[in-house]
Formats: structure tokens, sequence, C-alpha cells
């Protein structure tokens, strides 16, 4: 490790190129999560696409995703209460599109769906769903860092992940025994 123990570089430190970062961050691969929610306004599924999605402890169980602090979905997925992680599988980048790029009611039109325990939208053939509620947000340059309870959660089955790597979609193969 370079820097200062605190892992800062000092005064002499160079500005990371945001392209550059952008760049090597995108040769790592992960996977990608819909968090959905009811807009309690309007009382419709609405929902955004992330590949920032992590555990965090495992008591209490909670987990952590990223969202742009200028996001217009993240407000209404807050103040419904319960969300809905659900872990798309390979065949699922169409609804990681419509939820990146949709609007307000086109964001659903087309994806099957029903409900969590809790009444979060649950996208059908997802691999497994968390139902979780927000426990804390931590502002993080352009994002935010959500941290959320886990209240319920199950597995649909089993399939290749959908993976997001050097900004694109795909799987991974396995070799089986």
């Amino acid at each position: 490790m370079h820097g200062s123990p605190n892992g800062s570089s000092g005064p002499s430190a160079a500005r990371v190129d945001a392209a550059a970062f952008r760049s090597v961050l995108s040769r790592f691969a992960t996977g990608v999560v819909a968090v959905t929610a009811v807009d309690p306004a309007p009382g419709r599924p609405t929902g955004l696409a992330v590949n920032s999605f992590t555990s965090v402890s495992l008591d209490p169980p909670l987990v952590a995703f990223c969202v742009a602090h200028t996001s217009r979905t993240w407000p209404r997925l807050r103040a419904a209460g319960r969300l809905c992680v659900n872990i798309l599988a390979e065949s699922q980048v169409d609804v990681t599109e419509r939820l990146a790029f949709g609007n307000g009611d086109e964001k659903f039109t087309g994806i099957g769906w029903s409900h969590t325990p809790g009444g979060a939208p649950l996208i059908s053939d997802a691999l497994a769903w968390i139902e979780c509620s927000v426990e804390q947000e931590h502002l993080a340059g352009d994002h935010m860092i959500v941290v959320a309870r886990v209240h319920d959660l199950a597995q649909h089955h089993d399939g290749p992940p959908l993976i997001f790597y050097n900004r694109s979609y795909g799987t991974f193969a396995r070799e089986r025994d």
C-alpha cells in the first residue's frame, strides 16, 4: 500500500482521471440486482438497476447498495418503506434496461412480478430476493451508500446470474464435475 497510514498520498497526490477510473473499475465483474418498491403516491411498482450490491452483516442481517444522489427513482423507493432486492438471472438484461432507461409507469411494462410478504415487487424469474428496509444512508461523493435491514428472503431457482463486466452484460461459465 502506498501513501500515508490514513490512506492519503499527501499533498502531491495526482487527481484521478474520471475516464481512467471508470475504465479500470469496469474490469471488476459484479452481479446485477433490481431494487424495487411500490411507489406510495400512485401505488405502482418502480425500481432501479444496481451493480453495487453487497452483504454487510449477518447479525443483524444487513445489505448495502449505492445509488446516484441525482436519481429521481431513489426518493420514491425510500418513501415506500419495504424494498425488494431482486438478484437477476442472465436472461433478465431487459429488466435492467427497462429499469435504467424507462420512465415512470414504463419501468414495469412487460415485467412480470408479484408481491413479497411485505408488499414489495418481486420480479418473476429472479434467482433470489431479499426484502429489506432502509437502515442508514451515507453520502459518498456522487452516490448515496444505502444500508438496509433484511426482513425476509428466499431463493427462487438456480441458474446463471446476470454479470456486469467491462460495460456489458453477460454471465460466467463454470465447469461441472
